[in-house]
């Protein structure tokens, strides 16, 4: 047994039970001796009261109010285009300057502790400082692109003939081409009327232009006329052409007739190329946000001097899987409050158009990761090595990731769900036996209840609930967050049952309430799964600090903060939608 688990090369020794007192001589056979790091000299070590660890939390504070409370802000306000954006994006540069002069500052007061490795320069420090820098660089990119369009409306402004500063504010705020904009839709579309649709143009022409600008009512009225008459004289056209051809049919005609109205919807390559740049910007700026939360951990992990030698491995897997369930998380809870209910993720009915499920994205994801995953496992073994028990459970659970994202991602596929449905219908010798009308879709269709995202989610909790440990407060704490991620599971299961039952028939969030818990224990499953790593768990056993108890509430407490900031962030962008557009009326569901 000694022989096979030294060639195995795993330290959790499964023949006899965790250990409840730690064992220094094991950790020292297996890890280097654990180092000072900036966190021990500011406030742990001989004469700490002389250190400045006020400055890094003036750092810590700073970063955070730029990017988790102005950059989130600014995005809400720019989605709805409302001139606050221009003070929030200032006020997260302003927030930047503070907390980058304060990392520098503390550069300079404290000494590198980092200089014993094996490195000669700050390598962990370095890497933290130019990952923050470009971050904020991007950020100065995606201002420049808005200043861009700023510049062009002052140049607009500057060559037109009004120097009024209304002119000037509306033009600034885009919001003279937002009303120009509805103008231009039904101006001009009346040119060259047959003589049927005369006299709707002569009432046309007896609306004075001030009051289709000034009142709302009569432009919204103006609109629909302008579409009809444009309707109705394409269709007058070509019904005056397809009369005039004897040799046209009417099928002839109807065909006709519907490949000019595609052509007519079908979007240009310019506007194609506008909504992917729109989409781009958009997805990056919110990305900033996620690659703050990254930097947040690596400065946490710098701070406090982990993550080093053979822990590395182990500490980034925890790292970015657990932040991986983390920000999952957080964007259910988001989806829970009405994000994404445009694209029919909300769990409500698809207002319009034609999107990707969230449930397609999770499969993709999922997919993703398994894909990446399964050869990732193998770093740092040597060519002929034997594979390992822990390589084995990892790499399993990559290979459960790859396909089962493979076969959520054909569930969401309409084309095979259309492939799955022909087998309805038997080989039938006579065409005629097929079934004339449409064939009526079930209710269930209006939603996706794909349960492969969860069913992952679930057995990843419970295999690592079951993991072997060392240390009895090792396995107790996978079991923690094995199980808060099979709670995911579960409830994720309950919202299909009940939508199943009776499927969402509004374009308003449905927000079923096992998604608010799921999502919560979704959360706090992958908190804990970052405080589970062993250097984590090993430094609590050496200060007395190994008490479930206590690391459970910790993870509550802060799940429940950034419940509270998602919840100030999707409330203030619908706060902010609220006041700037026409508002909804509501009728009684009862």
């Amino acid at each position: 047994m000694e022989e096979f688990t030294k060639r195995d090369g795993h330290h959790h020794n499964h023949s006899i039970a965790p250990l409840v007192q730690l064992n220094e001589t094991e950790i020292t056979a297996h890890h280097s001796p654990t180092p000072p790091s900036y966190y021990t000299i500011d406030w742990e070590d001989e004469g700490y009261q002389k250190r400045h660890g006020g400055i890094m939390i003036f750092h810590g504070i700073a970063m955070s109010l730029a990017f988790f409370i102005a950059l989130p802000l600014g995005i809400a306000l720019r989605s709805v285009r409302h001139t606050a954006y221009t003070f929030a994006t200032l006020s997260f540069y302003v927030f930047c300057a503070f907390g980058c002069a304060a990392s520098g500052l503390y550069r300079k007061l404290t000494p590198n502790m980092y200089e014993f490795e094996i490195v000669t320069f700050d390598l962990p420090g370095a890497v933290h400082r130019s990952q923050g820098y470009m971050i904020i660089l991007v950020a100065v990119c995606l201002a420049a692109i808005d200043a861009s369009t700023v510049a062009k409306r002052l140049l607009t402004f500057i060559r037109g003939s009004d120097k009024s500063y209304r002119t000037f504010w509306r033009i600034i705020t885009n919001k003279e081409h937002e009303r120009l904009g509805s103008e231009l839709e039904y101006s001009g579309l009346v040119a060259d009327e047959p003589e049927d649709f005369q006299s709707a143009k002569n009432l046309h022409e007896s609306i004075e232009p001030q009051d289709v600008r000034h009142n709302d009512a009569l432009n919204n009225e103006t609109e629909q006329w302008a579409s009809s008459v444009h309707q109705q004289q394409q269709n007058y056209s070509l019904f005056t052409e397809g009369t005039m051809d004897d040799t046209q049919s009417p099928t002839q005609f109807q065909d006709r007739l519907q490949d000019v109205h595609l052509r007519r919807n079908m979007p240009s390559w310019r506007d194609n190329l506008y909504r992917l740049g729109e989409g781009a910007f958009a997805v990056i700026e919110r990305l900033l946000v996620v690659s703050a939360f990254a930097q947040l951990l690596t400065g946490i992990v710098i701070y406090t001097g982990g993550c080093r030698d053979e822990y590395l491995n182990g500490c980034l897997a925890h790292l970015i899987k657990g932040g991986i369930f983390w920000c999952y998380g957080l964007l259910t809870f988001g989806r829970f409050l009405g994000s994404f209910a445009d694209l029919g993720w909300a769990w409500n009915k698809l207002p319009s158009g034609d999107h990707y499920t969230a449930e397609f994205v999770e499969s993709f994801v999922i997919f993703l990761y398994g894909a990446t995953n399964t050869w990732m496992e193998r770093f740092g073994a040597n060519p002929g090595d034997p594979f390992t028990t822990r390589q084995i459970q990892h790499i399993s659970i990559a290979v459960m990731f790859c396909f089962a994202g493979l076969v959520g991602m054909g569930i969401e596929s309409k084309r095979i769900r259309k492939w799955l449905a022909s087998s309805t219908f038997p080989s039938l010798s006579r065409p005629s036996d097929m079934p004339l009308d449409a064939v009526a879709e079930p209710l269930s269709y209006r939603g996706s209840f794909n349960p492969f995202p969860a069913l992952v989610i679930g057995v990843t909790g419970a295999a690592m609930a079951a993991h072997a440990q060392t240390y009895l407060f090792q396995v107790q704490i996978h079991a923690l967050w094995g199980n808060l991620l099979v709670a995911f599971s579960v409830l994720r299961c309950l919202t299909y049952f009940f939508l199943w039952l009776g499927p969402a028939k509004s374009m308003l969030p449905s927000r079923p309430p096992t998604e608010a818990l799921g999502s919560f224990f979704l959360a706090c499953g992958g908190l804990v799964f970052m405080l589970s790593t062993e250097e984590v768990t090993v430094a609590a056993m050496r200060r007395g600090r190994d008490d479930v108890m206590m690391f459970l509430n910790l993870a509550v407490a802060i799940t429940c903060f950034a419940f509270c900031w998602t919840l100030l962030v999707v409330g203030f962008k619908g706060w902010i939608k609220f006041r700037t557009h026409s508002t909804v009326t509501y009728r009684n569901a009862l």
